[in-house]
């Protein structure tokens, strides 16, 4: 009997295999060490096969090998598997339950990522963790000196202005112990600074060099870091099959609480993509600032928003809208059109 569809609860050295029929019916169960697995799924699957697996630690790199070797891969949410685990939970039923999940006519996909894609978000990673390694440094620094009477200035180029000059100035209650320390923190500073901006340079550069996130920039309130965040996430945007999708991937539609026929729209749920959620709240407000000097549809459309609703809702709003407009540019390979962009989202 051929196997025609498989889940495979993956992991760093041991996977386990859960193997079905054509008519569904459990035929092969099996437990592969790493280097072993997939020669013994070539052997034991029908060509063609789907292949399931959660969308985790890399998911992306196995459904990239699998493909080459002909097979058909469908990669899952792990939220989503979840609720076909019976009894306890282990490996075994894990691949089970992802062989099950896998064949339900609803069921929403993740798509596998190129590895171009997955070099842009390690990029777009690292440069959130240094910021946040930074931030942590900053804060570090006020603490320390605030314990010496001196009040650090808002702002981080404020505070690098100061460190040299507290540093140098022999009247401050600062020690020589504790100088010499404030040097190292301040060597820290500037090692996390020259990071992000070799970073920084790096995404430009990928930016210039790739013809969809050069494409993306016509967007306003779109520069070089959130169209690389954008082109990565969507890639041809063929993932997504209509805008407001790609939106509630990333959390930008409202949650609802709706019963008895009654619709309760909350705020936006801030599921999925926090970091490309935030970059285009961060560009959207920007626009915003900018527009109360401009006349064009979007400007209009803005002033009008805003005079009804708090500005954090506009935000949120365009936004939403950014993200759908992007999609559309490339799903259907067309430029930016601003004379559809003030148009209401549906």
């Amino acid at each position: 009997m051929s196997l025609t569809k498989a889940g495979v609860d993956i992991a760093k050295s041991v996977f386990h295999v859960h193997a079905v029929d054509p008519h569904d019916q459990p035929q092969w169960q099996a437990k592969l060490k790493r280097a072993e697995w997939l020669d013994t799924l070539c052997k034991r699957l029908a060509p063609g096969a789907e292949v399931g697996m959660e969308a985790c630690a890399s998911a992306h790199h196995w459904a990239r090998e699998l493909r080459k070797r002909g097979f058909r891969v469908k990669l899952i949410a792990a939220q989503f598997v979840k609720p076909y685990v019976k009894s306890n939970k282990n490996d075994r039923v894990d691949a089970e339950a992802i062989c099950e999940a896998m064949g339900r006519p609803g069921m929403r996909f993740v798509t596998v990522k190129s590895v171009a894609q997955q070099d842009t978000q390690a990029a777009h990673r690292i440069r959130e963790e240094l910021m946040g390694q930074r931030t942590a440094k900053v804060n570090q620094i006020r603490g320390l000196v605030g314990e010496y009477g001196i009040i650090a200035p808002l702002g981080i180029p404020r505070l690098r202005l100061a460190l040299p000059q507290w540093l140098e100035d022999a009247g401050n209650d600062l020690t020589d112990d504790f100088r010499a320390l404030l040097a190292d923190l301040a060597d820290d500073l500037r090692h996390l600074d020259e990071r992000i901006v070799s970073l920084d340079k790096r995404i430009a550069q990928g930016v210039k060099d790739d013809p969809v996130a050069r494409r993306l920039l016509e967007l306003r309130g779109v520069g070089p870091l959130i169209a690389s965040a954008l082109a990565g996430a969507l890639g041809d945007g063929k993932s997504f099959t209509k805008g407001r999708d790609f939106a509630v991937s990333l959390g930008l539609t409202p949650r609802q609480h709706s019963t008895g026929g009654k619709d309760r729209l909350l705020g936006i749920s801030k599921r999925g993509d926090p970091y490309l959620r935030k970059l285009l709240i961060h560009g959207a407000r920007s626009v915003i600032h900018h527009s109360k000097d401009k006349d064009d549809g979007l400007s209009r459309w803005l002033k009008g928003l805003v005079a009804r609703r708090h500005i954090n809702v506009a935000c949120v709003a365009l936004a939403n809208k950014t993200a759908r407009i992007a999609w559309a540019m490339l799903r259907n390979d067309v430029d930016y059109q601003p004379q559809l962009a003030a148009q209401p989202v549906g």
